[in-house]
């Protein structure tokens, strides 16, 4: 069975920093694309970042600059650096994989919550 499990998550003040991880663990052949969504409340759900195998990588507008999104192929592993964190930031950020089991499948983790206040 996959899973994705993520970490780092938490609050912290505006014009800070936290650096979320996301590791993929189970039985599967690979990784491909890899990438970070966000849902606020009342919100839909928005991509962050994305990372594919081959780290091509893209941001969405309004976090160009602040974050950035890396993988370690070799930990089966992504990570999303949020610097210069803003109120509007604040949501429920999810880890997402496209994995190759005997299919390729898209797998979500449970989700970490980023608070920025003061």
């Amino acid at each position: 069975q996959v899973q994705l499990v993520e970490s780092g998550g938490g609050l912290v003040q505006p014009g800070g920093s936290l650096r979320l991880s996301c590791a993929a663990s189970g039985s599967f052949f690979s990784v491909n694309a890899m990438g970070w969504y966000r849902q606020a409340p009342g919100k839909q759900r928005e991509l962050v970042a994305s990372i594919t195998s081959h780290h091509i990588i893209n941001y969405a507008d309004s976090v160009k600059g602040r974050f950035t999104i890396s993988r370690d192929n070799a930990k089966n592993t992504v990570y999303l650096q949020m610097n210069s964190l803003k109120p509007d930031d604040t949501a429920v950020y999810y880890c997402t994989a496209s994995i190759w089991t005997d299919e390729m499948n898209d797998y979500w983790g449970q989700g970490t919550q980023v608070t920025v206040s003061l």
